[in-house]
């Protein structure tokens, strides 16, 4: 997050869990299986767990993950696992306290690792650590992340300093981001702009097309190759 903050939205412009669940349930008839929660951070919004019980609940969805910095996971482990959650992605850039506190502004990171002992407590076997590096996974913090993964049965993937403004991204090292010929996502703003690159500033209101056009859209309109984003942050729109 910028040291200066983030601009907030109304309450009014952001979408409804009926809404979010209508969404969900219209890509899933389009053939999509895979869906994940971002943010941001997810679990900052009040009654998230009704929101994944609900989500979890549409018939078709093969994967169905979210992706948090860990600090609440403790409260809410046991459940997300019993709302129908799959699977978790945890941030986790160094194993140093001093420096998560200072990547994070404050961040303790014990309450990160209470939050993954909750997690696996809770029944989560696929838990991915997602780790930024500045250029190799052999880069100090990366190695002792790695190191506490392997202790803890977790899987890790490297994931190099990227710039939307500027263009500049990589393939993730051991996952499937960045890989522009195998790339078949969509993401979908908190305010409901769906997304089909975040190298990219297209996007389709599901409030003002409506949903199967938004998504149709967003499909045809993929590009081959992300360039550059004025408008995105990974902040407000996942990575």
């Amino acid at each position: 997050m910028p040291e200066e903050g983030v601009k907030l939205m109304k309450h009014e412009e952001i979408l409804s869990f009926d809404e979010i669940v209508e969404v969900v349930k219209t890509a899933v008839g389009f053939g999509i299986d895979k869906v994940r929660i971002t943010g941001g951070e997810p679990l900052v919004r009040k009654g998230i767990v009704t929101l994944v019980e609900k989500i979890s609940k549409i018939e078709g969805i093969k994967d169905f993950g979210l992706t948090t910095n860990g600090i609440l996971l403790d409260r809410f482990a046991g459940d997300l696992k019993n709302a129908g959650l799959h699977r978790l992605n945890i941030s986790l850039d160094t194993m140093d306290h001093a420096g998560f506190a200072y990547i994070t502004r404050g961040g303790d990171i014990n309450s990160v690792l209470k939050g993954i002992d909750a997690a696996l407590e809770a029944g989560f076997h696929n838990i991915k650590l997602n780790t930024v590096i500045d250029s190799s996974p052999d880069e100090s913090n990366a190695r002792s992340v790695a190191e506490f993964a392997l202790r803890k049965g977790l899987q890790i993937r490297f994931i190099r300093k990227m710039d939307l403004q500027k263009g500049t991204f990589w393939e993730v090292s051991g996952g499937e981001g960045g890989k522009c010929g195998s790339c078949n996502r969509l993401r979908i703003s908190a305010n409901g702009i769906v997304t089909p690159c975040l190298f990219s500033d297209i996007g389709f209101s599901v409030r003002e097309l409506g949903i199967e056009k938004a998504l149709t859209d967003a499909i045809y309109s993929k590009p081959e190759k992300g360039v550059m984003s004025k408008d995105h942050q990974f902040y407000n729109l996942g990575g």
